[in-house]
């Protein structure tokens, strides 16, 4: 694994990486905002299987999905298809291929 990946999902929830080392990559959400930490380890071997683990990102409002999806494209997502057909939200795919999705505002 990267350092951008790990920036790249830091950047998509606006957390900060808070250890880091050659092993793994620790993120966490700001102070006051609810969540749990999220670790990162390399794999060596390429992707090959469906993600292990899918992040959905919510979004509050379609303008502030509209954002984070423009952002998302901006460090490097590309939209991708995976089935999910006429779904309220947009599927990205981060630099390695890993896909996440930005949830309409519910």
């Amino acid at each position: 694994m990267t350092t951008r990946l790990v920036n790249l999902v830091a950047d998509a929830l606006g957390w900060k990486v808070t250890f880091e080392t050659r092993h793994e990559v620790a993120v966490e959400p700001p102070a006051g905002t609810p969540g749990i930490p999220l670790v990162f380890v390399p794999v060596p071997d390429a992707k090959t299987v469906p993600n292990r683990v899918h992040l959905d990102l919510a979004s509050p409002s379609a303008e502030a999905q509209a954002a984070l999806v423009a952002r998302l494209l901006d460090l490097g997502a590309t939209p991708v298809d995976i089935g999910q057909g006429s779904v309220s939200g947009t599927v990205l795919a981060d630099p390695e291929g890993n896909e996440l999705c930005v949830l309409s505002a519910r």
